[in-house]
């Protein structure tokens, strides 16, 4: 398989980078080569490398941004004498901008040690040859970002950003059955947030809107990298603990109460409104053996941390 049906059939982004950073440094040697663009959460980063350096890593995400912001080819023997990039490190640096249907999508740049008061400059034939490569490495991740954006929206709440309740089902039974196949444990955490309601009848439903938004970053950053959170619905958020026994479910919702307690929502509003939590706790395969069977429980124990008055946790129990 060549170099071109080798990005066609690829579906993700990485790959790409990684076949485009081979070709490049295969033809034109450099210290470092690298492909920037956005990665799956829409962030600009270096989706692929080869030599990079700390040292290095600045010149090239420098480089990177000019490329895609003018859209144009960047060949400069010495950056700290190049008038568009002042104050820059001494090295040379060629950098194209990777153009997809409708937009530039990213950057390949090569960096290099060896300066010169001259521009780069490389053959007709090469230059056919890289503009060929290029483009059609470009067209192919413009393909896959949009891809993945395209599946992220389908499992993405539109107001909060985390997983909807689709991809929570989803990923509840697929996490499910991992855990009976290793008898690992599973826990799911229900979140009910405690009088929200008064923020829609108070201040409106943008401010509360609003205030759901600050609740998923707020949960989401007392979650841990491993955890699937999701809004489930209204104000209930949930979230999914892969190989967590029901002990250390506990700890994490409890810094989930704790930070929302503790957190001044609506703040840039000036409204300093605080709100608790109801935090249920259901753990596979102490109180369930299914995906459903978790999810009741784990709801049936919010229920009764509100019937106690809310702002609190509880474990769900094993049906006697």
């Amino acid at each position: 398989m060549d170099l071109v049906q080798a990005l066609q059939a690829t579906l993700e982004p990485e790959p790409v980078a990684t076949a485009l950073v081979s070709r490049m440094a295969a033809w034109i040697p450099a210290t470092c080569w690298g492909v920037v663009a956005p990665d799956r959460d829409g962030q600009v980063a270096t989706l692929c490398e080869k030599g990079l350096t700390a040292s290095l890593e600045p010149a090239l995400r420098r480089v990177a941004d000019w490329v895609i912001a003018h859209d144009q080819v960047c060949r400069s023997g010495d950056l700290s004498a190049d008038a568009r990039f002042e104050s820059a490190a001494s090295v040379a640096a060629v950098a194209w901008p990777l153009r997809g249907r409708e937009r530039v999508v990213g950057a390949i740049v090569g960096v290099d040690t060896g300066i010169s008061d001259r521009a780069p400059v490389f053959s007709a034939a090469l230059d056919r040859a890289l503009t060929d490569l290029i483009g059609t490495a470009a067209l192919t991740l413009d393909a896959v970002l949009l891809l993945e954006r395209t599946e992220a929206l389908s499992v993405t709440d539109d107001l909060t950003r985390l997983y909807n309740a689709r991809y929570l089902n989803l990923a509840l039974r697929r996490e499910t059955r991992l855990a009976a196949r290793t008898s690992r444990p599973l826990s799911l955490l229900f979140i009910d947030l405690d009088g929200f309601k008064s923020i829609n009848d108070s201040h409106g439903h943008l401010a509360g809107s609003r205030a759901l938004v600050e609740a998923g970053r707020v949960i989401r950053g007392s979650a841990r990298e491993t955890d699937i959170v999701a809004r489930f619905g209204g104000d209930e958020f949930a979230l999914i603990l892969p190989d967590t026994p029901s002990p250390g479910a506990l700890q994490v919702a409890e810094r989930i109460r704790d930070r929302i307690a503790r957190h001044e929502f609506l703040a840039g509003d000036g409204l300093n409104i605080h709100l608790t939590a109801s935090v249920g706790v259901a753990t596979l395969p102490d109180v369930a053996a299914a995906a459903d069977e978790l999810v009741q429980a784990a709801d049936a124990a919010m229920y009764r941390v509100k019937d106690r008055g809310k702002n609190g946790i509880q474990a769900a129990v094993p049906d006697r």
